[in-house]
């Protein structure tokens, strides 16, 4: 079994039609898992009925995300964000990807919804990253076998960069394999902020936490930049 994991706050907008999209995948025995992180809108009551369980855990992704997989019932576990939207054949391409132990964990390829042409190119650069790093982003839809994700500790319990430090925990035990179809996630965020800063920002962060700093002053970085563009 497959269980599908999805962190979510304040997704009113999203968290319906992403549910919906999923409803052909628990048909063929998928688990579909919402952790809200105390959403102030209607996330949890549009989530009930279109999930197999609608539970809480104190806000920030690694926290939301661990606590979805303690739940999960799954031998295989797929984060999802809300406004991120699977290929059609995902159970079959992980399946694909994980069975034959050769891998026990791995990611898709990118793309965004949005008109901006500069979005085809990061996400164009964000993919062959990964490929040379084995490092993947909450974007790109992280799948893993769950003996491998216990055995890591799951996500570490830090404020930001939580996907960078469990692929970095994840790259030794096995490389990721890196799945050519693509998922589609928001651009929203990038057309907000402009994409030249949201790469500028991101880099900077990225680099701060690479020499040590502290999340959780990242994360604080990082909400203070987006309000204030």
């Amino acid at each position: 079994m497959l269980s599908i994991i999805i962190p979510a706050l304040n997704e009113e907008e999203t968290i319906q039609s992403c549910l919906k999209r999923l409803q052909p995948l628990r048909d063929l025995g998928a688990e579909v898992i919402v952790v809200d992180g105390g959403s102030e809108d209607r996330t949890v009551p549009l989530a009930r009925g279109l999930a197999d369980a609608v539970i809480e855990a104190p806000r920030g992704r690694a926290s939301q995300m661990n606590a979805g997989a303690r739940r999960a019932r799954g031998a295989r576990l797929l984060f999802l964000h809300a406004d991120t939207v699977l290929p059609k054949n995902a159970l079959e391409e992980i399946d694909s990807a994980l069975d034959g132990a050769r891998h026990v964990w791995g990611r898709f390829d990118v793309r965004f919804d949005s008109p901006l042409r500069i979005l085809s190119v990061v996400a164009f650069l964000m993919n062959r990253r990964s490929r040379y790093t084995g490092i993947a982003t909450g974007d790109q839809a992280i799948f893993v076998e769950r003996v491998a994700f216990e055995r890591v500790g799951g996500y570490p319990n830090i404020a930001l960069m939580e996907d960078i430090a469990l692929s970095s925990a994840l790259k030794h035990v096995t490389r990721p394999i890196c799945v050519r179809s693509k998922v589609t996630t928001s651009g929203r965020r990038w057309e907000l902020n402009g994409p030249i800063r949201t790469i500028l920002l991101m880099w900077r962060l990225r680099l701060a936490f690479f020499f040590g700093a502290d999340p959780s002053h990242l994360a604080i970085e990082y909400m203070y930049a987006q309000r204030n563009w």
